[in-house]
């Protein structure tokens, strides 16, 4: 198949590299330096996934439309990156692979005519630079539609990505948004410390913050009238019990995602965006919970202060220290 991926970063890479490699022919869109280096030297991968090299076509827009188009762009990068190639884009089908809750609705506003899917990812891939990427622990990716049961376009296309690499049809695509969104509160307090995720869980008091903000996202689901989405193990009735639970026994929950880690550095997608001194998608993870918290008339204190910090990292440039953060949340008494 002639296949698309917009935005050539750690998993636009990643997935680029497999579909060239299950026999697709590939082009992404990449700018700046990426684009030169991925025209003269391809994108090479490494890690869990093995030693490749694709050379696909690598332009800035899209001038032909392709049979499939997978969007690898950061949440806040999506709207300008599908309407800058809708044009072509708008009638193929879409596949949206995303953290956040709104990726799907972006590209279906923008491409009307086109049947928009979306994808989780659980991978966890380093972009070393232009064009090389890492990849530290490999994980199936889900794809699903809407709110609903599996439909005929979910298994088609689960089936055209699982040929490349490991890939779930899932029911109830919009609850596995939000069970993907509390599995990515592992971003905020990385980029916020400058540590790896497993550093930060292995931190008693930073497991603490965390372990408050995966809650807190559940909490705010629930009031939001959510059915939390099978994901890695995750699901409504687990999802819901862990809310319940006392901080002290819930931080169970970060100590098995970090033993499905291993060992190599997981930087987190967050402090990778600030080490290449990029603008995050924060206000698409904790951010987002703050908003929808706000839709239900609920309070989001912790999310509140992890979005805050962020922005705080990003317009200074210098992380926080252990320190510096447990002060910051002393006042909010987590437990």
């Amino acid at each position: 198949m002639r296949i698309a991926v917009i935005g050539a970063g750690a998993l636009g890479g990643t997935f680029a590299t497999l579909l060239e490699k299950a026999g697709h022919t590939v082009t992404v869109t990449a700018r700046g330096k990426a684009l030169g280096v991925i025209r003269s030297e391809g994108i090479h991968l490494t890690g869990a996934f093995g030693d490749e090299t694709a050379r696909p076509a690598a332009v800035e827009l899209l001038t032909e439309t392709p049979e499939l188009t997978l969007v690898c762009t950061k949440a806040q990068d999506a709207t300008a990156a599908i309407t800058a190639n809708a044009a072509v884009l708008d009638g193929s089908p879409v596949i949206v692979v995303q953290n956040g809750l709104d990726g799907v609705a972006t590209a279906r506003r923008i491409l009307p005519n086109s049947d928009c899917f979306g994808a989780l990812s659980i991978i966890a891939a380093n972009y070393a630079a232009p064009g090389l990427v890492t990849v530290t622990t490999p994980a199936p990716t889900y794809i699903g539609h809407d709110t609903g049961d599996i439909d005929a376009g979910t298994l088609a296309w689960q089936g055209v990505l699982d040929a490349a690499f490991p890939t779930i049809a899932t029911s109830n695509f919009v609850g596995a948004q939000w069970t993907k969104l509390v599995v990515n509160m592992l971003n905020a307090l990385p980029a916020v410390t400058g540590l790896s995720v497993q550093e930060v869980v292995d931190d008693a008091e930073l497991r603490r913050v965390l372990t408050a903000s995966m809650r807190e996202t559940v909490r705010v689901g629930v009031a939001r009238g959510v059915r939390f989405g099978a994901l890695q193990g995750l699901g409504d009735r687990r999802l819901r019990g862990f809310a319940g639970l006392p901080l002290s026994i819930g931080q169970l929950l970060p100590h098995l995602m970090r033993a499905r880690m291993g060992d190599v550095p997981n930087l987190g997608s967050t402090l990778q965006s600030l080490r290449r001194g990029q603008l995050t998608e924060i206000d698409h993870l904790n951010g987002v919970v703050v908003r929808e918290a706000a839709a239900a008339g609920v309070a989001a204190p912790v999310n509140t202060l992890l979005t805050a910090l962020v922005h705080e990292v990003e317009a200074t440039g210098h992380p926080l220290t252990r320190a510096e953060v447990l002060v910051r949340f002393a006042p909010l008494r987590l437990r």
